[in-house]
């Protein structure tokens, strides 16, 4: 009878496993089809199909709601029309995935208070997505913008050298 049970304890433990694996899986197809066919391909009308109504995405100052997200997602393709955002690598963990992504366009437009330089660049990125009932529910995002406005002549490039001793105190170093 104790091997019986210790059988089906274990038969369960794997379905369990089986199951989060499959989820995780799913989760990480709908990211992936996210990046492609709405981040990149500018498919916005998606929206509705992979996020969650009541999607949050948590900024460093405050959080915007699914409107104003897809609103900014919107400047990036005026500011960039050929923007390509692939997703390179998917790590899933329970209702978690994060990717980290690759994006990389020609600033042609004028979007989210960008001017048009005519400048190409490559910015990559980290998404983190809570996904509950096959939806984006939760979003953290960070990337360097910083090195996107000095691709983009907007700043200035920081020197191959660092600041010298003179430049940072005034004073020349004997």
């Amino acid at each position: 009878m104790k091997i019986l049970a210790a059988i089906i304890n274990c038969s369960f433990l794997l379905a369990g496993v089986v199951c989060a694996s499959s989820l995780q899986e799913q989760n990480k197809a709908l990211a992936k089809r996210a990046f492609e066919e709405l981040l990149s391909g500018g498919r916005f009308e998606l929206a509705e199909q992979l996020y969650a109504k009541d999607f949050v995405n948590h900024g460093i100052h405050r959080d915007i709601s699914l409107a104003e997200d897809q609103a900014a997602l919107k400047g990036w393709h005026e500011a960039f029309p050929d923007v390509v955002i692939a997703p390179e690598k998917l790590i899933a963990e329970g209702d978690l995935v994060t990717i980290y992504w690759i994006a990389r366009g020609t600033n042609t437009g004028t979007g989210n208070g960008l001017p048009a330089t005519g400048k190409k660049v490559e910015q990559s990125g980290i998404t983190i997505w809570r996904i509950v009932n096959g939806k984006i529910k939760e979003e953290w995002s960070a990337f360097d913008q910083l090195s996107m406005m000095q691709q983009l002549g907007l700043l200035p490039q920081k020197t191959s050298g660092g600041v010298g001793e003179t430049e940072a105190t005034g004073k020349k170093k004997e």
